[in-house]
């Protein structure tokens, strides 16, 4: 039998075996969809009708609730438009809890507040005399500088060039060391002056903006400053005609925030909607007035315009959920129904809910819908129904599926022994006649002679029993082989000195590694450990591997056994320098039946048993085999077992 008959024959056997498998699971499973779908269709069904039957139910709720909700949002854009086109009305917006942000405009579009600080040309006031004089003399003589500022401000006509001369004049005594002169200088003109506070510098700035904030910052300790701070915190929080610039309203916000200072002072009800108007105008300069509620230039924050729209109030995410929050509760609804609002762009809803119904113009792309709260009758007669579909499609499925498993796993192990069986039957008949063959044409040869020559009679004798101890190999291998598939074998484990089993297996290696042209080495490395194994199975192993190498090995054979410590366990090395194995053969050769070269186990004998039955005794005594090969250079095998500790 050649190599690919051999493979032909174990091929067609898996196939055998796995087809009866196949179209019983082909069986199972068809039906198994088919009750499946059905049930998942009739589920279906059930859940379209209950939920027709609560739109029907609830249809008239859900229209009042959308049209409550959109008369609220109306009222609050006319709320926008009440509260003024000043900044005014920024601060009552925010502080009244309308909205988050909020950035008033003109008629052309433009933000009025906040709104960007203006740069002008050309200084618009008239400097008087000695102004450039004094502002030569900050870079060589701060203190008379300071004097010449002061004079400035003693004769200086308008409001706004006082107050620029006195914040010049602090600034020169702070570059002379007089930070506390500078700071009651402040107080003392600022303070408590009416006059001066509305003054701006050139850019439109509140001049006592930053020279009471350098006053706080000055005085030491900070209580020495309690009347400045408290002069400049009413000021940050005035935002009536004429208003100090947001950016330079912001920036002082935080500048007070960072002092060590009572949080009594340091308390701004509006500069979180600073902050918010801020980033939104710098993201969107020009802001666009929506028609309804939709989403700004900055992530989780919305815009909604007045209805004349001159106002932009600004909602964060959190903001506009809580205020549809609030709103549902005070909705007179079922108890059995439950409201919900989702914001533009959310894919998921609640599995029981209502078909999503849009809310209007006011919030587009907002949907709300109505939920079953309680234990709704008909959702308690769909589920009464599902539960009942699915505890009979899950019994019949099961009842199924156990009875295609035992049947599967019956007819599976059946086929497997059929396979062995008639693959051993086959293996055997074939294997065993060759040798007997043999010796019948032997013992024939003798016959037909008239005299016995005693020569020709002992060469012929020595033939065949050569014949006969192959014959009780492949016996010997193939009762093996039955009682590994059969699990019947039974392993005596014994404490055992490694000597003993590398002499027992060279004895039952046969005379035949004594002859000329063979060479069999034997090194036992001294002072080994014991080993705990089933001696007989052991020495079954390691003749088998002596045996391949024989056969495998032209005739000028080197053969060399080894037994040698290894990582904590005792190593038996057979190594040979015979044909060598493949790279891609050396997993396939501890199959069973399986031969990498079929001419070489015919003129050496074997049945491809010999290295499946090493690997098993091995393996079952806790050890492990491989292999190391190269074509035309030999083979050699590794057997590792663990010493007794």
């Amino acid at each position: 039998m050649t190599m690919r008959a051999r493979r032909h024959i174990l091929g067609t056997g898996h196939f055998r075996e796995g087809w009866p498998v196949l179209l019983l699971l082909c069986a199972v499973l068809l039906p198994t969809i088919c009750v499946l779908w059905l049930i998942s269709r009739s589920l279906h069904s059930e859940r379209l009708l209950v939920r027709q039957k609560l739109v029907e139910a609830y249809d008239t709720q859900l229209t009042l609730t959308r049209e409550r909700l959109e008369s609220e949002w109306a009222a609050k854009a006319a709320a926008l438009d009440a509260a003024g086109p000043t900044a005014v009305a920024f601060e009552r917006i925010t502080s009244g809890g309308l909205a988050d942000g909020v950035v008033i405009l003109d008629t052309a579009g433009s933000p009025v507040y906040p709104s960007p600080v203006r740069v002008p040309a050309v200084d618009p006031e008239a400097l008087p005399i000695g102004w450039r004089q004094a502002q030569r003399l900050e870079t060589s003589d701060p203190t008379a500088a300071a004097l010449a500022y002061h004079r400035l401000a003693e004769s200086a006509a308008s409001p706004a060039l006082v107050a620029r001369a006195v914040q010049a004049e602090a600034r020169c005594l702070v570059q002379s060391g007089q930070p506390r002169s500078a700071a009651n200088l402040v107080m003392e003109r600022f303070a408590r002056s009416e006059v001066l506070l509305h003054a701006t510098d050139p850019q439109g700035r509140f001049i006592a903006g930053d020279v009471l904030l350098m006053a706080v910052q000055l005085c030491r300790p900070p209580d020495n400053c309690r009347m400045a701070a408290n002069r400049l915190r009413n000021l940050l929080l005035d935002y009536t005609n004429p208003a100090m610039p947001s950016s330079q309203r912001l920036f002082l916000m935080k500048e007070m925030r960072g002092l060590a200072l009572p949080s009594t002072l340091t308390d701004f009800p509006t500069l979180p909607a600073e902050e918010m108007t801020a980033r939104l105008l710098e993201a969107e300069p020009r802001p666009r007035v929506p028609a309804g509620l939709s989403a700004s230039a900055l992530p989780d924050m919305w815009e909604y315009g007045s209805n004349t729209g001159r106002v932009v109030a600004l909602f964060s995410t959190q903001r506009v959920l809580a205020d549809m929050r609030e709103f549902l509760k005070r909705q007179k609804l079922s108890s059995s129904v439950r409201l919900s609002i989702s914001p533009p762009g959310t894919l998921s809803k609640p599995p029981t809910a209502i078909p999503m119904m849009p809310i209007g113009n006011r919030l587009p792309g907002w949907q709300l819908s109505l939920t079953p709260a309680g234990n709704d009758p008909f959702a308690e007669a769909v589920n009464r129904q599902s539960a009942l579909y699915l505890w009979i499609g899950a019994l019949i499925i099961s009842a199924v599926m156990v009875l295609a498993i035992l049947a599967a796993r019956t007819m599976r192990r059946s086929l497997r022994l059929a396979g062995i069986k008639s693959d051993l039957v086959a293996t055997v008949s074939h294997e065993l006649k060759t040798p007997l063959a043999s010796m019948r044409l032997l013992i024939d040869t003798l016959l037909d002679d008239a005299v016995l020559d005693p020569g020709k009679t002992r060469e012929y004798l020595v033939l065949v029993a050569q014949e006969n101890a192959r014959l009780s190999g492949l016996i010997s291998n193939f009762l093996t082989f039955s009682r590994m598939e059969r699990n019947k074998y039974n392993f005596e484990f014994t404490s055992v000195r490694v000597d003993d089993v590398v002499q027992a297996a060279v004895q039952g290696a046969g005379e035949r590694f004594q002859h000329s042209g063979c060479e069999l080495s034997v090194e036992v490395a001294p002072a080994l450990p014991e080993i705990r194994v089933d001696q007989n199975a052991l020495v079954i192993a390691l003749v088998n591997l002596l045996d391949n190498a024989y056969k495998y090995t032209p005739p000028e054979k080197l053969i060399r056994l080894r037994a040698y410590a290894d990582a904590g366990g005792v190593a038996f090395e057979v190594r040979d320098n015979g044909v060598g194995i493949a790279p891609g053969e050396q997993q396939r050769i501890f199959r069973k039946f399986y031969q990498v070269d079929q001419r070489l186990s015919r003129s050496g004998g074997g049945c491809g048993l010999g290295l499946a039955i090493v690997r098993f005794l091995v393996e079952s005594q806790g050890g492990t085999v491989r292999v190391t090969s190269e074509q035309g250079k030999g083979s050699t095998f590794l057997v590792t077992l663990r010493a007794i500790s």
